[in-house]
């Protein structure tokens, strides 16, 4: 029966631009000053593994190529080349054109032909010693010397665990076919088992092949790429007098299929004929028989959506367990020991089960910071600076939907920092700074939620100079404002304080953009700065989107839940902090503080009568750097809930950013912090 390999195409295309990044990663780790042992084995290691899996699923363009900087990388290796930054630069065009052809192959379009010529043609002058450019136009294809050669003598001899890896030699062999002349003598080793004790999963088979051919060496040993670690191969030039003499068998590759079925049968009695070159039995030393159990991944891969369900269906054990829990309150605990024990325990395991299924979708941080040192490296030389960067706490898990989104608002603000915070070199020498710049990417857990922080030690931001930029916008500042005050100043939209344009970003240009992407997730942006010294950029996160810890709220007889971590402050004000302004307006003093104050009985339309404010509860809650208070009946406690979404249920809400199942099988609708606090900013404004 067939084998559709095309259903492995996607795990092959996810690995490989994992090894693609890999490859990258470890190329902007070469020094050239220093030994690159290791990272030059990591590079050919991940180089050779695409191109074997490219070979292996008929991606020949992306093997082909990979095959060219795989040879340099041999070089390199062996002490034969050294490594400049010529050569990096070479090999991470060559990284960034095999991550198009494997772009290329995966949507089963063209790839672009010249830019591979041109790429192919630079890492043969790098083999060779030559400095040659990746960007030179590439010069009319020069003839393989090695194909004015007749053609080919190949000795192949496969490994026994060949078909293990999916391979199959007489594919090898066609594609040979397809070169020219070929012409095979099928041998056997002379330990061949018996018939009865053959291994199906074995190879026992070895080919001698003759191929006459205008094909060079490279070419005709492209096709055996994805094999080289499972057999023997030797191919060396056919001469004339072997070429035109005749073989003693010359089986074309449909009858050797017939041949290995005839030889097969009779293996036990019948030795390889005389016409057949013997061939050793035992591989050489030097080729390591794969370890199957050594072979075994520790992981394996599953889709988002099965994942995504199996987070729903624990979401509903959570809220049976939760109805059980509040069931069970009402039992007298002497007669129903046994019962109560049993829901407590099932509490704790449903809880440690939330937990570790909601790992499944926690990630490294690493996997967005890993974007960055090739987008530094590119960007440093193209503004002619130098800058280093500095990552801290990549290990740091947050969820894949967070993950997911926060890639772009992180790009931004790290090209800001080296296109307007750090300086060039001849500035920062003259401030008494090193030459080089650092760029510091840090994240970790902080009290439920993750902090990111972007840091320079640039030339920071000026104070005065965005104050008066803000007043030649029509944005009143007053002479005393706070820092933070001015520094939030950067975030309003199309302010900049850049002396002009280019095409990379500018410090304030589209950062109103990235702090409404930080905040549609839940999350916080702040910025400090010293001028002369750098500024900081930090955020925090909420580490799902899936789970919220949350505060119960009574408004009438409805619950709502308050996403923690917007919460500031709970409080029964007195009297005397209450303010009214107008007819509708009414505000709260907290301290030194006037916050407006949102009626949720009101706001809501619920039934019940709302209470005079000194005698409700006030929950000060906090979003957009803005704080309102809301006013509700009653504090029902905190619980960690499973956010249902209203938009892929119902519909969307305005002020309501999703739902949950509470214990008793109600729904509680979960407050958006940010759109009550933007409702009352609006309600301000007019």
């Amino acid at each position: 029966m067939a084998i559709d390999i095309a259903r492995f195409h996607q795990a092959f295309f996810e690995e490989s631009f994992e090894r693609a990044d890999a490859m990258e990663q470890a190329l902007l780790q070469l020094d050239v000053s220093a030994d690159n042992g290791e990272v030059v084995n990591d590079i050919f290691r991940a180089a050779h593994s695409i191109k074997g899996g490219a070979a292996t699923f008929g991606f020949a363009a992306v093997a082909g190529f990979t095959h060219h900087l795989e040879t340099l990388l041999d070089r390199i290796r062996a002490g034969q080349r050294a490594v400049d930054a010529g050569v990096v630069e070479l090999m991470l065009r060559s990284a960034d054109h095999v991550r198009g052809l494997l772009v290329a192959a995966r949507d089963t379009r063209e790839h672009d032909a010249e830019l591979s010529a041109t790429l192919q043609r630079a890492l043969q002058a790098a083999l060779s010693g030559d400095a040659a450019p990746a960007d030179v136009a590439a010069p009319s294809p020069m003839p393989d010397v090695s194909a004015r050669a007749s053609g080919w003598s190949i000795s192949f001899i496969p490994a026994p665990d060949l078909f293990r890896s999916g391979n199959d030699p007489l594919r090898i062999l066609r594609e040979l076919a397809e070169l020219g002349t070929l012409r095979s003598e099928l041998g056997f080793a002379t330990t061949t088992p018996a018939f009865a004790d053959m291994d199906a999963e074995s190879c026992y088979a070895r080919w001698q092949l003759q191929l006459q051919t205008q094909a060079g060496e490279s070419e005709v040993r492209e096709l055996f790429a994805w094999v080289e670690d499972e057999c023997e191969l030797r191919i060396e030039a056919l001469t004339a007098q072997a070429a035109t003499a005749p073989m003693a068998s010359a089986p074309a590759v449909e009858q050797a299929v017939a041949a290995l079925v005839d030889v097969a049968a009779d293996a036990a009695q019948a030795k390889p004929a005389d016409k057949i070159v013997p061939i050793a039995a035992a591989r050489p030393a030097s080729v390591a028989v794969k370890n199957p159990a050594a072979a075994l991944d520790s992981s394996i891969r599953v889709s988002t959506s099965k994942i995504d369900g199996l987070i729903n269906l624990v979401g509903e054990l959570v809220i049976t367990q939760a109805s059980l829990s509040q069931f069970a309150q009402g039992l007298d605990p002497l007669g129903h020991e046994r019962l109560l024990s049993a829901v407590q325990q099932l509490e704790h395991t449903t809880r440690r089960l939330q937990e570790t299924v909601m790992s499944t979708r926690m990630l490294p941080i690493d996997s967005v910071f890993s974007r960055f040192p090739r987008m530094v490296h590119d960007l440093a030389a193209r503004l002619n600076k130098q800058v280093r960067l500095q990552t801290v706490g990549e290990g740091t898990e947050l969820d894949k939907s967070v993950i997911e989104k926060i890639g772009d608002p992180l790009t931004h603000l790290v090209r800001n920092s080296i296109d307007h915070g750090i300086e060039s070199p001849e500035d920062r020498l003259r401030a008494g700074k090193p030459a080089q710049g650092t760029v510091t990417l840090r994240a970790a857990h902080q009290a439920g939620q993750i902090m990111i922080e972007i840091a320079d030690d640039g030339r920071g931001l000026s104070r005065q100079r965005i104050i008066d930029k803000a007043r030649s916008n029509g944005i009143a500042v007053a002479d005393n404002a706070s820092d933070a005050d001015v520094w939030n100043l950067i975030f309003a939209p199309g302010f900049s304080t850049a002396a002009e344009v280019t095409d990379v970003s500018g410090r304030g240009v589209g950062m109103d953009v990235v702090k409404r992407n930080i905040l549609s997730l839940g999350g916080q942006v702040e910025l400090s700065s010293v001028e002369g010294a750098g500024a900081t950029v930090r955020i925090r996160l909420p580490l799902t989107l899936a789970i919220v810890d949350g505060m119960s709220v009574a408004v009438g007889d409805d619950i709502y839940i308050l996403p923690l971590s917007s919460v500031v402050e709970c409080l029964q004000p007195a009297t005397v902090q209450i303010r009214s302004i107008g007819h509708e307006a009414t505000v709260v003093a907290v301290r030194s503080e006037y916050l407006p104050l949102i009626d949720l009985h009101r706001c809501f339309g619920v039934g019940a009568p709302a209470r005079a404010p000194q005698d409700s509860i006030l929950v000060v809650v906090e979003a957009e750097g803005r704080k309102v208070a809301l006013q509700l009946d009653e504090l029902l406690g905190q619980q960690q809930v499973v956010i249902k979404s209203l938009e892929s249920n119902y519909r969307r809400l305005r002020a309501f950013s999703g739902a949950t199942i509470l214990g008793d099988g109600r729904v509680a609708l979960i407050l958006d912090i940010v759109e009550l606090v933007r409702s009352a900013g609006r309600a301000a404004a007019a």
